[in-house]
């Protein structure tokens, strides 16, 4: 062999052994770095679309509820802009001051209702109404927890025929038991002797 040859399969031999010499140099598939490659799996999995939730999950700001029928009708449009949960919630919350107003005028409306069908209602309302109104109170003042006569003044709850009937009926027994009671007294004293009526000390 010739000194020519020699040095061509050395060079061939050094190119192969150099690790700095990658596949598409050497006639392969060009390959990315092993750190890109990972790079770029996990921006796929980063930047994956997010849409809305088959049931959307609404929490509520502390002292105040949602409405049923607002809050089924604020998802269905929500699902139809395909919001996610997040976006949506976000959403909810802005508009929560103006649903606040809202059902406050909705329960302001409904006391009125409730104050006018019991003064014309026949067992509670009428010409006695104010009498049967204070026998009602009384009761309530009497039976009632503070928490409950709170909760029925703060929600309008105890203008209300239903609650104000039941009311009066519990006062109206309550003075029908005492006038019972007085009847079926007597003011007499007590006869000693019939404490003890074996006793040969009585006459």
């Amino acid at each position: 062999m010739t000194d020519a040859a020699n040095t061509s399969e050395g060079e061939a031999a050094a190119q192969s052994a150099d690790p700095g010499v990658t596949e598409t140099q050497q006639g392969g598939q060009p390959q990315q770095p092993a750190g890109e490659q990972a790079q770029g799996q996990q921006q796929a999995e980063v930047k994956q679309p997010e849409g809305a939730p088959e049931k959307y999950d609404f929490t509520a700001p502390d002292g105040f509820t949602f409405d049923d029928a607002v809050i089924a009708n604020f998802s269905e449009v929500a699902k139809e802009l395909n919001l996610p949960q997040d976006k949506a919630q976000m959403m909810l919350d802005k508009m929560q001051p103006v649903l606040a107003t809202r059902q406050m005028e909705q329960l302001q409306a409904a006391s009125i209702e409730w104050a006018n069908a019991a003064r014309t209602d026949q067992e509670i309302g009428g010409e006695r109404f104010q009498e049967n109104l204070g026998m009602a109170k009384k009761a309530m003042e009497a039976y009632a927890s503070p928490e409950l006569r709170q909760l029925l003044n703060e929600s309008t709850l105890g203008n209300n025929p239903e609650v104000i009937r039941l009311f009066y009926r519990v006062g109206k027994d309550m003075s029908e038991d005492r006038l019972v009671t007085g009847q079926g007294g007597t003011n007499k004293a007590a006869d000693p002797r019939s404490l003890y009526r074996a006793s040969n000390m009585n006459p």
